[in-house]
């Protein structure tokens, strides 16, 4: 196998997720941030699996609406963008 195809980068750190307990009242606020924080860094796959939420699932749609009108109304540009792509994904 060619070098350019070898990930030698392996020490790079898994993305850790912080989320309370799944029966907590918090939590889906929580996974719907871990889902757009895993986005941003390019890793929505690990915030899937951390959550048991997939991208764009619609059980989420209230929370992020929710972190789209705060980003908005705070300047936050990307996590905007990256709120009205799960919206656009959760809505298909």
């Amino acid at each position: 196998m060619s070098r350019a195809f070898v990930k030698e980068d392996d020490h790079q750190q898994e993305p850790e997720f912080r989320l309370p307990d799944p029966d907590s009242p918090y939590y889906a606020e929580a996974a719907a941030w871990a889902l757009i924080q895993g986005a941003d860094e390019g890793d929505s796959r690990s915030a899937e699996l951390a959550t048991g939420y997939a991208w764009g699932d619609p059980a989420l749609i209230t929370q992020v609406e929710a972190i789209l009108e705060g980003a908005e109304a705070d300047g936050e540009d990307r996590v905007a963008q990256l709120a009205r792509r799960y919206l656009k994904a959760a809505r298909r």
